[in-house]
């Protein structure tokens, strides 16, 4: 089942329903996709859904404004992680539940941060694909992927044209059919101050892959989450959700039975 919400800001989102005989008293999950993906590419795919809604939760993917279903404004001031964490603060707002659970992936992982540091609703959560660079540059490691160049990348004519260490990115815009301009305009407004992380402090498990360069030292960030814990999966950034440990990772750590600890 699909729905849809008007943003503060006049944009219109799109989000994604899952729930087959939900259990009674388990909050709902909230899941959130990365950069130049989108909700069902990122969870439906790797059966991340299936994993949580076999386990008896309702779940709600949102495509992030400039992705999937959602609107695609060119406008940089219209971006930004901090903008996406109010996304879904108000579709946490639609819901109205009084508790439920996030995970995000890469720049979803980012944008999930920042809702959890100041929703009290929220009250466990998953990211995965970021490491140290979430401690150590505020957000997604623009040491490995430099947002300017992978911006280049994204408006080049042709793809040929792209620099060679941000092709991928292109190629990833080109094999989803992304609105290459609005992924750019959410690059030039990347997050890059420090993350609230000292106010995080539910229970999260944080997910890299080992070969992910965009998540190099995860314990770094895990080591800054109280009580956080750390899973080292198989694969790199594109590779590791689709690792069949991923998805049961994400769906077991979120129907523990201590899941209102905390």
């Amino acid at each position: 089942m699909t729905d849809e919400f008007r943003t503060d800001d006049g944009l219109t989102l799109r989000y994604w329903s899952w729930s087959r005989s939900p259990r009674a008293g388990l909050p709902p999950v909230i899941l959130l996709h990365g950069f130049a993906a989108h909700a069902r590419l990122n969870w439906e795919g790797p059966g991340v859904v299936e994993a949580l809604v076999a386990r008896g939760r309702h779940v709600l993917a949102l495509d992030a404004r400039g992705h999937g279903s959602s609107d695609k404004p060119h406008d940089d001031s219209l971006y930004g992680e901090p903008v996406m964490a109010r996304d879904v603060r108000q579709l946490i707002d639609r819901t109205g539940a009084g508790e439920v659970h996030l995970a995000g992936y890469s720049m979803g992982a980012v944008v999930a941060l920042l809702a959890a540091a100041d929703d009290e609703r929220i009250t466990r959560l998953v990211v995965g694909g970021i490491g140290a660079g979430a401690v150590e540059v505020g957000g997604l490691d623009t040491r490995a992927m430099p947002p300017e160049l992978v911006a280049a990348a994204l408006t080049a004519e042709d793809a040929a044209d792209a620099p060679e260490r941000t092709r991928g990115f292109r190629v990833l815009a080109d094999t989803t059919g992304s609105d290459r301009l609005a992924l750019a305009a959410h690059l030039r407004a990347l997050h890059r101050a420090p993350l609230p992380l000292d106010r995080i402090r539910i229970p999260t498990l944080v997910l890299a892959g080992a070969d992910d360069p965009l998540a190099v030292r995860p314990e770094v960030l895990a080591d800054a989450l109280a009580g956080a814990r750390l899973e080292v999966l198989p694969g790199d950034h594109l590779t590791a959700v689709r690792d069949p440990g991923f998805a049961s990772c994400v769906a077991g750590f979120l129907t523990e039975d201590d899941r209102h600890d905390g």
